[in-house]
């Protein structure tokens, strides 16, 4: 349909089409990247005291990216998690999360794949800040950007590309002038999913018309809606042999079966944000969002497996969740001087509410040759079950479904309220304070159904950020900062409580860092950051005595260098060092000691760029022991651009040019990803 649309729109007139021709090296169109308006700060990026990336439209599509995995393969201090093959995961500074992700300042934390059609940029923020994020935000935020309507112009994009797989995607973005104050556009993609892997599937659709208003007096106004239907095929990965690694002899098995292994998703999501002058030195950003997600998963994958016997025990699910949120948000921003001290002042209200349904059924076998119904033994071959249909290890057919073994049931309802104030003072020219407090009122009331029970927790938090900025030249700027998060206590899918969480404390983090900017004469931009982050999970036992579920302590430094060598040269590269240690002593779970990532992109005329992107990721844990752990590896990606004429562009990307066979991460054991051999995707673009 989107592919249909495309090419209809094409034979409409246009007016002010961009134009792709003479190609420019990436970066060199516009000014420096500063921080969206959601993101609650007026400081450029050289100022604020907190580690952080951009990545750009323009950079992701001369990279070939497709997804958010791929934007965080290339960010430092952040890697991926497999999100059991149904959702973003990232690793934010040794630990894993899929709640903190946010879409112009917006929480949107529903467990999905989320597309790139419609973004302007996506922004990385490390570290734990309430002020931001309020609860959550534990180890930092990655917020999309969302394209918005342009006032004064018509233009047509469209693209679209095929890989070797056979992986298809088309887009197009439309901006339409409607008067001099207003703007229309929208946004559509379609894509048809393939991949390395037997079985693998996936169709998804969405679309985003947008409204633009400018309202007078500095007012503006953006309306949007995103419509979005996704599904694909679950790969969970394969597993760990007796050395720990993944049994790379096993790297073309898929443990799951072909027509029963897949995740739906249904969203419709509605926002609109105000932004207005209240007068010259004060101004309002108001946003609305309601989001409505129905999603569903059900797999099979491996939980356990036996070199010696050649089998492999097989436990799975099915799950469904019905997510419904609401958000208001308000702040005002304003700039006053008390005598040579100027403050700028940002103070705001937010209030979300959420009801969150969900099921689980557990997979269950007849006749079973375990103790345990829920999974089965097979020996391994490339079909062990389909259609929920398979011959167990003791030659048996065995059948599997999704009806009978209720895992839980429970019907939630979160409602937080918070207000926060900001304080940006600039004590000298060359001396900046950031003060900070946000006060959080969460209430979280769950209905088992399947126990026939109530509970509720309630949490009151007051989180405080502190951070002072020494500009010691025009260019170098150095800072330290201190900042909280929580988190409530049963995470991110709103599905569990019990009867004591109520007694507990929230989830608690606390980041200390220091760090230098640096602002090179070539062009390049320099930034280091050291950091220390402290986590507590309390829990409180039947008896009412308070433990620690789990303590860690994460430290290390973060190296980002970026921007243009020459007026034909940018490059952006990172490196991650982390220690990351539990209570225990241990290593954290996909936390690699190393990790580095650079990018170059080189204009060799002024229709012919190129590009040459390497990432290395050292060896991490699978579990909290020892063993089993995802080697290191290192993938080089190329790619290049050549301007066909001035209005249409070809592209090629080639992913892991040395064909590495490579595991990038994983759930849980024996359930680590395999990574893509050698592929190249081949792209075109064209304005209208």
């Amino acid at each position: 349909m989107s592919a249909m649309f495309a090419l209809a729109t094409i034979g409409h007139s246009q007016n002010n089409a961009p134009e792709l021709s003479p190609l420019s090296v990436v970066g060199s169109k516009s000014d420096a990247s500063t921080l969206s308006s959601g993101m609650k700060t007026s400081m450029p990026i050289k100022d604020i005291p907190q580690s952080l990336s951009i990545m750009t439209s323009e950079q992701i599509k001369a990279q070939g990216l497709k997804s958010i995995g791929d934007v965080i393969d290339y960010t430092p201090g952040v890697n991926t998690s497999q999100g059991e093959g149904h959702r973003d995961a990232a690793v934010i500074r040794g630990v894993r999360t899929t709640q903190d992700f946010y879409r112009d300042g917006i929480r949107d934390d529903v467990q999905y794949y989320r597309p790139l059609y419609n973004i302007d940029q996506v922004e990385v923020l490390r570290g734990p800040n309430a002020l931001l994020s309020g609860f959550g935000g534990a180890y930092g935020i990655i917020n999309r950007v969302s394209k918005k309507g342009v006032i004064g112009e018509s233009f047509n994009t469209v693209s679209g590309s095929i890989d070797t797989f056979g992986e298809t995607n088309v887009q197009l973005d439309s901006n339409y002038k409607i008067g001099d104050n207003q703007a229309f556009r929208i946004n559509m993609f379609g894509e048809s999913l393939e991949n390395h892997r037997d079985y693998y599937y996936g169709d998804s659709f969405g679309v985003n018309p947008t409204m633009k208003y400018l309202l007078g007096d500095g007012s503006t106004l953006d309306l949007s809606y995103e419509y979005l239907n996704q599904e694909r095929f679950i790969d969970r990965g394969i597993p760990t042999g007796s050395d720990g690694k993944p049994v790379e002899s096993l790297k073309d098995f898929v443990f799951g079966d072909p027509t029963e292994n897949y995740s739906t998703h249904e969203a419709h999501i509605f926002k609109a944000i105000y932004e207005h002058e209240l007068t010259d030195s004060l101004s309002g950003r108001l946003s609305v969002s309601h989001s409505d997600h129905d999603k569903l998963y059900q797999n099979l994958y491996a939980s356990s497996y036996d070199d010696a016997a050649g089998t492999v025990k097989l436990d799975g699910y099915v799950d469904t969740t019905q997510r419904e949120t609401t958000t208001f948000s308000y702040q005002v921003n304003g700039e006053f001087e008390m005598g040579d001290i100027v403050h700028n002042l940002i103070a705001g209200l937010e209030f979300i509410e959420t009801s969150n349904d969900n099921d689980r059924y557990n997979a269950d076998w007849t006749p079973d040759d375990n103790a345990d119904s829920d999974t089965e033994t097979f020996t391994i071959s490339r079909l062990m079950v389909n259609r929920n249909s398979g011959v167990n290890s003791s030659g048996n057919t065995t059948v599997n479904n999704y009806t009978t073994s209720i895992n839980d049931k429970t019907l939630g309802d979160l409602s937080v309220v918070s207000a926060y104030l900001l304080d940006e003072i600039e004590l000298t020219d060359s001396l900046d304070l950031v003060l900070g407090v946000r006060f959080d009122k969460m209430d979280y009331d769950v209905k088992d159904v399947k126990n026939s029970a109530n509970y509720t927790d309630s949490d009151d938090t007051i989180s405080p950020r502190a951070g002072i900025v020494f500009d010691v030249t025009d260019n170098t700027a150095v800072y330290a900062s201190y900042s909280e998060s929580y988190q409530q206590i049963k995470g991110d899918q709103y599905a569990s409580l019990n009867a004591y969480d109520n007694k507990s404390d929230p989830n608690t983090f606390e980041n200390t860092e220091f760090g230098v900017k640096y602002d090179l004469p070539n062009g390049l931009s320099f930034s280091a950051a050291f950091f220390n982050v402290e986590a507590n999970k309390p829990q409180t036992n039947d008896n009412g005595a308070t433990f620690y579920k789990e303590k860690s302590d994460v430290s290390g430094f973060e190296l980002q260098i970026l921007g243009a060598l020459t007026d034909k040269w940018y490059l952006i590269a990172g490196y991650t060092s982390l220690d990351a240690e539990s209570s225990t002593g241990g290593r954290l779970r996909e936390a690699p000691e190393d990790m580095f990532s650079i990018w170059n992109n080189y204009l060799l005329s002024d229709r012919l760029a190129v590009n040459l992107g390497v990432i290395y990721q050292g060896e991490s844990q699978i579990g909290s022991s020892t063993t089993p752990v995802l080697p290191d590896y290192t993938r080089v990606d190329v790619g290049a651009t050549y301007a066909l004429t001035d209005n249409t562009r070809l592209q090629v990307n080639i992913e892991n040019l040395t064909d590495e066979v490579y595991f990038p991460n994983s759930h849980s054991t024996h359930q680590a990803s395999v990574g893509a051999p050698v592929n190249a995707t081949f792209g075109i673009t064209s304005s209208f």
